[in-house]
């Protein structure tokens, strides 16, 4: 990997970590497609560097919502309340909606990452996205905000969370599907989603971290790292804000249509090649 394909891959996490397209997809898809020859190793620690970026952004952005739901929570723990308050509610939501993919990911932990050596799986991922987010604007009724959510709305929520975990389908996504299957406003998924998407990123982020030892040429590779993983969280950050106003006036119709393109120029490509 050289500084260009790094900077370039880190804006594409940027970017489709939040935007309901499959960041997993894209980090299998881009290189495939411009047939950049990328050793698997070095493809494994920049996938790690770069979701902790994109982590990093998350924090940045819902900071002051993240400080009040610690808070909540902790107030509720010593008054004997702990579902006393809505922000105290929500923290716990989204502690219940984390359980199903990380018990889930742990299992088949295995299983999962054989996906991401194949682009013909991730596409056919992808189409799967594409029906979610289809799915989801024909029957959700965008009615709902947080504050009517239940431990029923959550739990579902984080099934569909399990699904992400293969590559080309996308966690935001699949969440906000999940939420406008139960009849919340687009922007009020997409905010339990990245809320929510935390507490899974940070434990995928610390399981992977621990695994970089093995890699003995690490510290060398890190002045290419770097600039995609700075690259990374800045575009995180700004795409967040974007995603939030884009879903308050328009459908996730578009991200399907992408999902679909995408996915069949990747079945194109791997034609020619075969």
């Amino acid at each position: 990997m050289n500084v260009f394909q790094s900077i370039l891959l880190g804006i594409v996490q940027g970017l489709t970590e939040f935007i309901p397209v499959s960041s997993s997809g894209h980090l299998v898809l881009v290189p495939y497609l411009f047939g950049w020859k990328i050793p698997p190793d070095q493809a494994f620690v920049f996938d790690v560097l770069v979701q902790v970026a994109t982590l990093v952004g998350v924090f940045a952005f819902f900071w002051r919502d993240i400080t009040a739901i610690i808070k909540a929570m902790f107030a509720g723990a010593l008054q004997r309340q702990p579902f006393g308050e809505p922000m105290a509610r929500l923290g716990w939501y989204v502690v219940l909606a984390t359980i199903p993919a990380g018990l889930v990911g742990f299992l088949i932990k295995d299983t999962i990452e054989a996906f991401f050596n194949s682009p013909i799986y991730t596409a056919l991922f992808l189409l799967f996205t594409a029906f979610l987010l289809i799915i989801a604007e024909r029957v959700g009724k965008r009615s709902r905000n947080l504050d009517s959510m239940t431990w029923k709305d959550a739990l579902l929520i984080g099934f569909f969370q399990v699904l992400a975990l293969f590559p080309g389908v996308s966690r935001s996504g699949a969440t906000i599907s999940g939420a406008m299957r139960q009849d919340f406003e687009r922007p009020a998924g997409a905010r339990f989603s990245f809320i929510m998407s935390i507490p899974i990123m940070f434990a995928a982020g610390f399981l992977s971290l621990s695994d970089l030892k093995k890699f003995p040429d690490f510290t060398q590779l890190l002045p290419v790292f770097i600039p995609g993983f700075i690259t990374a969280g800045i575009v995180g950050y700004l795409v967040i804000g974007w995603l939030l106003n884009f879903l308050s006036r328009y459908p996730l119709y578009y991200f399907a249509a992408y999902c679909v393109a995408l996915s069949i120029l990747t079945f194109v490509v791997s034609l020619t090649i075969l």
